[in-house]
């Protein structure tokens, strides 16, 4: 394995959060099909699905972003906080 390879995988385990590399490997593979899609498990993908969404409404929220792209694999969501001053 090159240097490079050995590094992304040591992100890819801190990414996923998992101990070993096959399973912080079958983490983003799943992701990676769920958002490309085009299979016979997952024919439309969630980044199809975005930007089906964004073309039929003109835009998207970050709530709804978080809606389409979030998975076991990954989770997704958005929080708000506002300030004003100190």
């Amino acid at each position: 394995m090159t240097d490079t390879r050995e590094r992304r995988m040591e992100y890819l385990l801190e990414a996923t959060g998992e101990n070993t590399k096959s399973k912080a490997l079958d983490r983003a593979v799943e992701f990676y099909l769920q958002m490309r899609g085009d299979t016979a498990v997952v024919p439309n993908g969630a980044f199809v699905g975005l930007m089906e969404k964004a073309e039929r409404q003109g835009s998207v929220t970050p709530e709804e972003i978080a809606e389409v792209l979030d998975t076991d694999e990954l989770p997704v969501n958005v929080r708000f906080s506002w300030s004003v001053g100190e």
